[in-house]
Protein backbone atom coordinates (compact mmCIF):
# COMPACT_ATOMS: atom_id res chain seq x y z
CA UNK A 1 0.00 0.00 0.00
CA UNK A 2 1.42 3.43 -1.00
CA UNK A 3 2.44 5.85 1.57
CA UNK A 4 -0.82 7.58 3.02
CA UNK A 5 1.39 10.04 5.39
CA UNK A 6 -0.83 10.26 8.55
CA UNK A 7 -2.86 7.59 8.46
CA UNK A 8 -1.61 5.33 11.26
CA UNK A 9 -2.90 1.53 10.97
CA UNK A 10 -4.65 2.13 7.31
CA UNK A 11 -7.28 -1.21 7.04
CA UNK A 12 -9.26 -2.25 4.46
CA UNK A 13 -12.95 -1.19 5.58
CA UNK A 14 -14.79 -4.48 6.20
CA UNK A 15 -18.89 -4.97 6.77
CA UNK A 16 -17.70 -7.86 9.60
CA UNK A 17 -15.30 -6.80 11.49
CA UNK A 18 -16.47 -3.05 12.26
CA UNK A 19 -20.07 -3.89 11.83
CA UNK A 20 -20.43 -1.94 15.08
CA UNK A 21 -18.01 0.72 14.51
CA UNK A 22 -19.14 4.73 15.02
CA UNK A 23 -17.42 7.71 14.12
CA UNK A 24 -17.52 10.44 16.91
CA UNK A 25 -16.36 13.77 15.68
CA UNK A 26 -12.99 15.14 16.93
CA UNK A 27 -12.52 19.20 16.84
CA UNK A 28 -8.81 19.24 15.93
CA UNK A 29 -6.64 18.20 13.05
CA UNK A 30 -3.35 17.29 15.29
CA UNK A 31 -2.82 14.06 12.60
CA UNK A 32 -1.89 16.44 10.04
CA UNK A 33 0.43 18.48 12.89
CA UNK A 34 3.58 16.57 11.20
CA UNK A 35 3.15 17.28 7.50
CA UNK A 36 4.48 20.24 5.57
CA UNK A 37 2.87 19.38 2.65
CA UNK A 38 0.15 16.72 0.58
CA UNK A 39 -0.71 16.16 -2.91
CA UNK A 40 -3.40 18.53 -4.40
CA UNK A 41 -5.88 17.87 -7.53
CA UNK A 42 -5.45 20.38 -10.15
CA UNK A 43 -9.36 21.07 -9.65
CA UNK A 44 -8.05 22.35 -6.07
CA UNK A 45 -5.60 24.90 -7.58
CA UNK A 46 -7.33 28.12 -7.50
CA UNK A 47 -8.76 27.97 -4.45
CA UNK A 48 -5.33 26.55 -2.51
CA UNK A 49 -3.09 29.42 -4.54
CA UNK A 50 -4.82 32.03 -2.38
CA UNK A 51 -3.16 30.60 0.85
CA UNK A 52 -0.30 27.82 0.21
CA UNK A 53 2.30 27.92 -2.50
CA UNK A 54 1.33 25.38 -4.96
CA UNK A 55 4.55 23.34 -6.58
CA UNK A 56 5.37 20.06 -8.00
CA UNK A 57 7.89 17.52 -5.89
CA UNK A 58 9.08 13.82 -6.37
CA UNK A 59 12.00 11.79 -7.13
CA UNK A 60 12.45 12.68 -10.52
CA UNK A 61 10.53 15.30 -13.00
CA UNK A 62 8.85 11.90 -14.36
CA UNK A 63 7.26 11.37 -10.86
CA UNK A 64 7.23 14.84 -9.47
CA UNK A 65 3.17 15.48 -8.69
CA UNK A 66 1.53 18.76 -7.64
CA UNK A 67 1.44 19.26 -3.61
CA UNK A 68 0.50 22.26 -1.21
CA UNK A 69 3.39 23.37 0.66
CA UNK A 70 2.27 23.95 4.49
CA UNK A 71 5.20 23.78 5.92
CA UNK A 72 8.99 24.70 5.64
CA UNK A 73 11.00 22.09 8.24
CA UNK A 74 10.42 18.72 8.16
CA UNK A 75 7.43 17.49 10.20
CA UNK A 76 6.01 20.74 10.53
CA UNK A 77 2.98 22.23 9.35
CA UNK A 78 2.43 25.99 9.44
CA UNK A 79 -1.42 25.62 9.09
CA UNK A 80 -2.20 23.65 12.06
CA UNK A 81 -1.42 25.62 15.85
CA UNK A 82 -0.57 23.39 18.91
CA UNK A 83 -4.14 22.76 19.48
CA UNK A 84 -4.79 21.20 15.97
CA UNK A 85 -6.88 24.38 14.82
CA UNK A 86 -6.38 24.59 11.23
CA UNK A 87 -5.43 28.51 10.08
CA UNK A 88 -8.53 30.63 10.36
CA UNK A 89 -9.81 30.68 6.74
CA UNK A 90 -7.04 29.14 4.92
CA UNK A 91 -7.89 26.47 2.57
CA UNK A 92 -8.00 22.71 3.62
CA UNK A 93 -6.71 19.99 1.06
CA UNK A 94 -8.91 17.28 0.04
CA UNK A 95 -6.42 15.21 0.75
CA UNK A 96 -6.11 16.42 4.90
CA UNK A 97 -10.78 16.20 4.46
CA UNK A 98 -10.88 12.55 3.34
CA UNK A 99 -9.27 11.52 6.50
CA UNK A 100 -9.75 9.23 8.36
CA UNK A 101 -10.81 7.11 5.14
CA UNK A 102 -8.55 6.46 2.04
CA UNK A 103 -9.20 4.59 -1.30
CA UNK A 104 -6.25 2.55 -1.87
CA UNK A 105 -5.21 0.13 -4.74
CA UNK A 106 -6.22 -3.46 -4.47
CA UNK A 107 -2.97 -6.03 -5.33
CA UNK A 108 -2.64 -7.33 -8.55
CA UNK A 109 -4.63 -10.04 -9.37
CA UNK A 110 -7.49 -9.42 -6.27
CA UNK A 111 -10.90 -9.86 -7.78
CA UNK A 112 -13.29 -6.40 -7.71
CA UNK A 113 -12.82 -2.93 -8.68
CA UNK A 114 -9.02 -1.39 -8.88
CA UNK A 115 -9.76 0.37 -5.51
CA UNK A 116 -11.18 -0.78 -1.78
CA UNK A 117 -11.54 1.23 0.96
CA UNK A 118 -9.38 1.85 3.70
CA UNK A 119 -9.81 3.48 7.38
CA UNK A 120 -6.72 4.49 10.09
CA UNK A 121 -7.94 2.30 12.87
CA UNK A 122 -5.37 4.51 14.23
CA UNK A 123 -7.80 7.71 14.52
CA UNK A 124 -8.83 8.38 18.08
CA UNK A 125 -12.33 9.18 16.42
CA UNK A 126 -13.61 5.76 16.43
CA UNK A 127 -15.22 3.57 18.88
CA UNK A 128 -17.80 1.26 19.63
CA UNK A 129 -20.02 3.90 21.84
CA UNK A 130 -20.49 7.24 20.51
CA UNK A 131 -20.66 9.13 17.11
CA UNK A 132 -22.65 7.75 14.05
CA UNK A 133 -22.67 3.94 12.90
CA UNK A 134 -20.61 3.38 10.21
CA UNK A 135 -22.95 0.33 9.27
CA UNK A 136 -27.17 -0.08 9.88
CA UNK A 137 -28.51 -2.83 11.65
CA UNK A 138 -28.71 -4.57 7.84
CA UNK A 139 -24.95 -4.50 7.15
CA UNK A 140 -25.66 -1.31 4.51
CA UNK A 141 -24.00 1.78 4.48
CA UNK A 142 -25.19 4.74 6.33
CA UNK A 143 -25.46 8.38 5.04
CA UNK A 144 -22.50 9.48 7.18
CA UNK A 145 -20.20 6.17 4.98
CA UNK A 146 -22.23 6.93 1.88
CA UNK A 147 -21.68 10.54 1.74
CA UNK A 148 -17.51 9.73 3.19
CA UNK A 149 -17.26 7.51 0.02
CA UNK A 150 -18.70 9.72 -2.31
CA UNK A 151 -16.03 12.05 -1.77
CA UNK A 152 -12.91 9.50 -1.80
CA UNK A 153 -14.51 8.56 -5.30
CA UNK A 154 -14.48 12.15 -6.72
CA UNK A 155 -10.88 12.80 -4.89
CA UNK A 156 -9.90 9.38 -7.11
CA UNK A 157 -11.21 11.10 -10.61
CA UNK A 158 -9.50 14.16 -9.37
CA UNK A 159 -6.43 12.13 -9.00
CA UNK A 160 -6.64 10.61 -12.92
CA UNK A 161 -7.08 13.95 -14.09
CA UNK A 162 -4.18 15.79 -12.54
CA UNK A 163 -2.00 12.78 -13.63
CA UNK A 164 -3.44 13.92 -17.12
CA UNK A 165 -2.36 17.14 -16.87
CA UNK A 166 1.09 16.03 -15.34
CA UNK A 167 1.60 14.48 -18.71
CA UNK A 168 0.69 17.40 -20.87
CA UNK A 169 3.20 19.39 -18.45
CA UNK A 170 6.12 17.19 -19.26
CA UNK A 171 5.42 16.46 -22.91
CA UNK A 172 5.55 20.12 -23.59
CA UNK A 173 8.67 20.17 -21.35
CA UNK A 174 7.38 23.03 -19.26
CA UNK A 175 8.40 21.63 -15.80
CA UNK A 176 11.73 22.47 -14.51
CA UNK A 177 13.84 21.93 -11.48
CA UNK A 178 13.88 24.36 -8.65
CA UNK A 179 15.55 25.51 -5.49
CA UNK A 180 14.28 28.15 -3.80
CA UNK A 181 16.10 30.43 -1.09
CA UNK A 182 14.13 32.42 0.96
CA UNK A 183 14.27 34.75 4.24
CA UNK A 184 12.13 33.91 7.32
CA UNK A 185 10.40 36.36 9.27
CA UNK A 186 10.15 39.53 7.18
CA UNK A 187 11.11 39.53 3.78
CA UNK A 188 13.62 42.54 4.11
CA UNK A 189 15.29 40.71 7.02
CA UNK A 190 18.70 40.76 7.70
CA UNK A 191 21.03 37.94 9.11
CA UNK A 192 21.42 34.05 8.85
CA UNK A 193 17.44 33.45 8.11
CA UNK A 194 17.45 31.94 4.68
CA UNK A 195 15.82 28.53 4.02
CA UNK A 196 16.87 26.92 1.21
CA UNK A 197 13.99 24.65 -0.77
CA UNK A 198 15.31 21.67 -2.95
CA UNK A 199 14.07 19.07 -4.89
CA UNK A 200 11.39 20.93 -6.32
CA UNK A 201 9.67 21.61 -9.85
CA UNK A 202 7.77 24.78 -10.90
CA UNK A 203 6.44 25.49 -14.69
CA UNK A 204 8.88 27.41 -16.55
CA UNK A 205 7.24 31.06 -18.05
CA UNK A 206 9.30 31.29 -20.78
CA UNK A 207 8.42 27.79 -22.23
CA UNK A 208 5.08 28.53 -21.40
CA UNK A 209 4.98 31.83 -23.82
CA UNK A 210 6.74 29.95 -26.47
CA UNK A 211 3.75 27.36 -26.83
CA UNK A 212 2.60 27.28 -30.20
CA UNK A 213 -1.16 28.60 -30.88
CA UNK A 214 -2.78 24.55 -31.26
CA UNK A 215 -1.38 24.05 -27.99
CA UNK A 216 -2.29 27.39 -26.04
CA UNK A 217 -5.48 26.77 -27.14
CA UNK A 218 -6.06 23.28 -25.96
CA UNK A 219 -4.69 24.24 -22.80
CA UNK A 220 -7.23 26.65 -22.75
CA UNK A 221 -10.23 24.49 -23.66
CA UNK A 222 -9.33 21.85 -21.29
CA UNK A 223 -8.31 24.25 -18.10
CA UNK A 224 -4.63 23.00 -18.03
CA UNK A 225 -3.91 26.88 -18.33
CA UNK A 226 -6.07 28.23 -15.42
CA UNK A 227 -4.83 25.31 -13.14
CA UNK A 228 -1.25 26.34 -14.46
CA UNK A 229 -1.43 30.49 -13.49
CA UNK A 230 -3.13 29.58 -10.50
CA UNK A 231 0.56 27.78 -9.76
CA UNK A 232 2.85 30.18 -10.82
CA UNK A 233 0.67 33.07 -8.79
CA UNK A 234 0.70 30.72 -5.48
CA UNK A 235 4.48 30.94 -5.45
CA UNK A 236 3.82 34.28 -4.02
CA UNK A 237 3.19 32.97 -1.18
CA UNK A 238 6.62 31.82 -0.17
CA UNK A 239 7.24 34.66 1.59
CA UNK A 240 3.90 34.97 3.68
CA UNK A 241 5.19 30.80 4.82
CA UNK A 242 8.52 32.28 5.73
CA UNK A 243 6.86 34.69 7.89
CA UNK A 244 4.93 32.60 9.42
CA UNK A 245 8.07 30.69 10.19
CA UNK A 246 9.20 33.26 11.59
CA UNK A 247 6.70 33.95 14.13
CA UNK A 248 6.18 30.23 15.55
CA UNK A 249 9.93 30.39 16.03
CA UNK A 250 9.60 33.75 17.97
CA UNK A 251 6.60 31.82 19.94
CA UNK A 252 8.59 28.95 20.94
CA UNK A 253 11.62 31.32 21.75
CA UNK A 254 9.62 33.26 24.11
CA UNK A 255 7.61 30.16 25.57
CA UNK A 256 11.33 28.39 26.09
CA UNK A 257 12.01 32.11 27.97
CA UNK A 258 9.26 31.77 30.21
Amino acid sequence: MAEVLFYERPVPLNRTAHKDLRLKPIPNMKFALDVHSVPLTGVEFGLAARDMPIVFAGNDMASAGPVALLGLRQNENLFVNVDGQWREDAYVPAFVRRYPFVLAEKPVGQEGDDFAVFLDEGYEGFNTDEGDRLFNEDGTDTEMLSRAVGFLGEFQQHVARTRWFMDQLRKHDLLEPRNISMRKGTPDGQGGNVINLNGLYVVNEEKLRQLDEKTAQEFLREGVAGWIYAHLISMNNLDRLGQRLGEREEGETGAVRN
